[in-house]
């Protein structure tokens, strides 16, 4: 071997390599989620081009290290790897802002934007950092004999520290110090381990080179950098361990919008009132149930998917401080809701749980939400939720398309939510949709007919832009829409009846078409679902089924 290398040195240069390398392929989602959420094809174009930047470091690093077999040749190549690591962040807003600037709710320009910006991004770090393995192989034989041993020992060191950057970025790192700072602490660690090779080596100019970029790297990563995506009316952003979240003054309204910031969860405006979209379907669907149903009759309501209380707020004021228990699977999203949305009400009991969890256990025990660092923050208090009670109305609002959680959308699923409903128990299910395609709404509604005798849809108004969202409903008992209708006059609270004034012509039975897919647990096509739907919509073709329903009609 033309030099004597440490194996010591080689192996803590590659288990620090295999830590920067996944810890930086999970970050970068978060770096991302602002800008194209975080939904299945943009995760499956992230892993992808990661994997193909790694398969070709590998195939370069041993080419240059059969040619150049010095330890200076794989340091500098993991200098370099390391200093763009670093850099990534400062580079990804324009470059993730000029992906973006083309795409809209539903665009399959989701796919390519995030392709793209990846690519830039991550393109040179990620196969220099792909180098270090074979190189350290290459590096670490002095004759075939144990060659095996060596390689076998180098590879699980890598691997190992990839599974330490599995874990801390996400579940410390970025929740702690952000996207931003966690980028840099990656790059500084590699930086500082490739400085201690090039301190043993001459010249020691390589040395101050490192020097430099780990300066860099350091200023970059914690200097004041503004908002991390600056929009108008921006009001509050975190990061948490779910989600990039924003709060955003929109004039007459506080909204809360998550990742790529298209979709607005929740709404707030001082003084109550509707909120003028589909949560203010929810509080009618107690009246699909069969008649005479009257409004005291709703007793209890949990919620899936509670975001930043919107909906709880409105049950509220609709029927008074009845127990809601609202399931939110960010407890960050919970604190955010308590500080800038006002969701203090008494009678909700706000805990941070997966929604199918939440309703097939009925606790959460020992939860702590934390502190929120903002001025409003406060600490929040320990929560315990021991009971398995029984729900007059559930409501799901935790999916809009390409965000699907497949667990809450099968057969499986609905009849745990019927196992929680009273015997006159109705569920409500928000659907995205396009203006024209109706197909997620049709597996929906078809897989929710498989548990429950009557389902019906309402239609929300089109607001203007691509994306819709339909209010799937299911009774426990058998019904007609005559029920509905003659429910209607004894929901007398105001909000209520202008909901149902609202509502009443936009009401249909639901009736997928035969073929319609059925999701089950072992077998859940959402993502093929939704992205013929994106493809559909992107160039104009009409759906196979799916077709916008005809309201007013009688079953």
């Amino acid at each position: 071997m033309p030099e004597n290398v440490s194996h010591r040195y080689l192996y803590l240069l590659v288990f620090t390599a295999g830590f920067t390398t996944l810890g930086m392929e999970l970050s970068a989602s978060r770096l991302l989620d602002p800008w194209f959420g975080n939904s299945l094809i943009v995760w499956a174009s992230l892993i992808g081009l990661i994997l193909l930047y790694l398969a070709l470091g590998y195939w370069l690093g041993g080419r240059i290290a059969d040619r150049s077999p010095r330890l200076v040749t794989l340091l500098r190549l993991t200098g370099l790897g390391a200093t763009g690591v670093g850099l990534a962040p400062t580079v990804a807003r324009p470059v993730l802002r000029l992906a973006a600037s083309g795409i809209a709710n539903l665009d399959a320009g989701v796919l390519a934007g995030s392709m793209a910006g990846v690519a830039v991004l991550f393109a040179l770090p990620v196969t220099l950092l792909g180098c270090v393995s074979p190189f350290a192989i290459r590096l670490a034989l002095r004759d075939v004999h144990g060659s095996g041993e060596v390689a076998g020992r180098i590879y699980a060191l890598s691997t190992f520290g990839s599974i330490l950057g599995s874990f801390l970025p996400v579940l410390w790192l970025i929740p702690n110090i952000g996207t931003r700072k966690t980028f840099a602490t990656l790059a500084a660690v590699l930086l500082c381990v490739v400085l201690i090779g090039f301190l043993r080596l001459r010249p020691r100019w390589n040395a101050l080179a490192v020097l430099a970029a780990l300066g860099l790297t350091i200023f970059l990563g914690w200097r004041p950098a503004g908002p991390i995506k600056p929009v108008q009316g921006l009001l509050y952003e975190t990061e948490s361990a779910f989600n990039y979240i924003q709060v955003v003054d929109a004039g007459f309204e506080r909204q809360l919008r998550l990742n790529e910031g298209e979709g607005i969860h929740s709404v707030y405006r001082p003084g109550g009132g509707l909120a003028d979209g589909i949560w203010d379907d929810f509080i009618l669907a107690p009246a699909f149930n069969p008649a005479p149903y009257d409004p005291d009759q709703v007793r209890r309501v949990a919620i899936v998917g509670l975001a930043a209380g919107t909906m709880a707020a409105l049950f509220t004021e609709a029927y008074g401080p009845i127990p809601i228990d609202g399931a939110e699977l960010d407890p960050e999203i919970i604190a955010v809701g308590r500080a800038w949305f006002d969701m203090n009400e008494p009678n909700l009991n706000a805990v941070a749980a997966d929604g199918r969890w939440f309703l097939a256990h009925g606790r959460l025990v020992d939860w702590y939400i934390g502190k929120l660092g903002t001025p409003q923050s406060t600490n929040l208090p320990v929560y315990q939720f021991t009971s398995l009670p029984v729900y007059d109305l559930i409501a799901v609002d935790a999916y809009r398309p390409p965000y699907i959680p497949f667990h809450l959308t099968t057969v499986e699923f609905f009849a745990l939510t019927r196992e929680r409903l009273a015997a006159d128990g109705v569920v409500a299910v928000n659907v995205g949709r396009t203006h024209t395609d109706y197909s997620l709404v049709d597996a929906i509604a078809a897989t929710m007919a498989q548990v429950y005798p009557s389902v019906y849809i309402v239609d929300e108004p089109d607001a203007g832009g691509p994306l819709g969202n339909t209010l799937v409903v299911a009774t426990r008992r058998p019904t007609t829409l005559a029920d509905f209708h003659a429910n209607l006059p004894r929901f007398s609270h105001p909000l209520l009846v202008e909901v149902a004034r609202r509502a009443a012509a936009r009401v249909s039975v639901a009736n997928p078409p035969a073929g319609t897919p059925i999701f089950t647990d072992d077998r859940a096509p959402v993502e093929q679902v939704v992205h013929r739907l994106v493809l559909r919509h992107m160039f104009g073709k009409p759906p196979t089924f799916g077709a916008p329903p005809t309201f007013g009609g009688q079953p």
